[in-house]
C-alpha cells in the first residue's frame, strides 16, 4: 500500500496518519511464530528447570505470556527486538508493504533507527519488577534521541500485532500539536521521560484502538501516551522509526542500517547474523552518558 497525497496532506496536517489494514496476516505470522516458538521453548525449559509448574501451551498468544510471568518474571527482559534478536523481526524491519508507506514520507533513501521494540503490554500490576513498563506518560519522540537528531524529520512506525484497544492502553495522541519543536520533558525515576506538567498543551488526546493489520505513521514532536492494560490479555506491539539514510538517529551508539535504497540498492543490509553482532556489540558498551537527554529526578 502506497500513500496518497491526500494521506500525505493528512500526515502533514494532523502530524499522524493511521493506515488502516495496511499489513496482511502473511506479513505479521512470521513474527507472531517466532514469538511463540520462543515463548513455547522457554516454556517447556522453565518447567523441566521447576520456574514455572506448567507450560501454559494451551493458551492463545495473547494470554501465554501472562501465566509464565505470574510465575517467572525474568523472560519477560528478554522479549525487545535488541536482546531477541530474531530473524523474523529482522526480516520485517524491512517488510516491503511497510516500507511503501514509510517511502510516502521519507522518500526512498531509507534507514532504520535503532530505536525498535516489541512490547508485550502485560495487564495492570504484573509487569515484573513493579511498575508497568509500557505504560508510558505523555512525551514526544524526540525527546528521546540525542540533540543531534532535532533538526532531522524522523518517522514513528507504531503497529499491533493484537488488537490494541481503550481497555488494553492503546495509544493515546494530541493531534495538530507538531512544529512547536520539543518541549522541555524530565526522566522521572519509575516513569520514564515525560513532558512536563507547565509544558502540556491545551488541547485534548484523542484515543487511537486499532486492530492487527493497521499501522500508526507519526511526527517525532506529537505528544502521545499509553495508559495501563486493564484486560485480562496482552497488547502485543511493535515500535518502531525510520528516517532518510544518512541523517543522524539520535542514538549514534546503537546500530541503525540502511533498509531501502534506490540509488544504492547494495547498501541495504540483509544479513541477520551482521545485524546481530552490531546489537551484542552495541549492548556490551554502554554509553558514557544517558540514551536519553533528559537528567533523572
Amino acid at each position: 500500500m502506497k500513500l496518497s497525497q491526500a494521506d500525505i496532506d493528512q500526515f502533514n496536517s494532523e502530524g499522524y496518519l493511521i493506515a488502516r489494514g495496511a499489513l496482511h496476516n502473511s506479513d505479521l505470522a512470521p513474527v507472531i511464530a517466532e514469538y511463540e516458538a520462543y515463548i513455547d521453548r522457554r516454556a517447556e525449559e522453565l518447567a523441566v528447570q521447576g520456574h514455572i509448574k506448567q507450560t501454559y501451551a494451551n493458551e492463545s498468544f495473547d494470554r501465554r505470556l501472562v501465566g509464565i510471568c505470574q510465575e517467572y518474571g525474568d523472560i519477560y527482559g528478554e522479549l525487545d527486538i535488541m536482546h531477541f534478536r530474531g530473524r523474523a523481526c529482522f526480516e520485517f524491519l524491512s517488510n516491503p508493504n511497510l516500507l511503501d508507506l514509510v517511502e510516502g514520507l521519507v522518500g526512498p533513501e531509507i534507514t532504520c533507527s535503532p530505536i525498535q521494540h516489541v512490547r508485550p503490554k502485560l495487564p495492570a500490576g504484573m509487569t515484573p519488577g513493579g511498575r508497568d513498563a509500557h505504560e508510558v506518560p505523555w512525551h514526544q519522540d524526540a525527546g528521546v534521541t540525542w540533540e543531534e537528531a532535532d533538526p532531522y524529520f524522523i518517522l514513528t512506525v507504531w503497529l499491533p500485532l493484537t488488537a490494541a484497544t481503550e481497555e488494553n492502553g492503546c495509544l493515546e495522541i494530541i493531534p495538530r500539536t507538531h512544529g512547536r519543536g520539543l518541549w522541555e520533558h524530565q526522566s522521572r525515576r519509575g516513569f520514564g521521560t515525560t513532558i512536563v506538567e507547565e509544558a502540556m498543551p491545551e488541547e485534548e488526546g484523542k484515543m487511537l484502538p486499532m486492530e492487527k493489520g493497521d499501522v500508526l505513521l507519526m511526527h517525532k514532536e506529537i505528544p502521545h501516551r499509553s495508559r495501563g492494560n486493564f484486560s485480562d490479555g496482552i497488547r502485543w506491539s511493535m515500535d518502531l522509526r525510520y528516517q532518510k539514510t544518512g541523517t543522524p538517529t539520535g542514538r549514534p551508539m546503537q546500530p541503525d542500517f540502511p533498509v531501502r535504497s534506490a540509488s544504492d540498492p547494495d547498501s541495504v543490509l540483509t544479513d541477520h547474523e551482521e545485524w546481530c553482532r552490531r546489537w551484542i556489540e552495541a549492548l556490551a558498551s554502554p554509553p558514557a552518558r544517558s540514551l536519553h537527554r533528559w537528567q533523572p529526578v
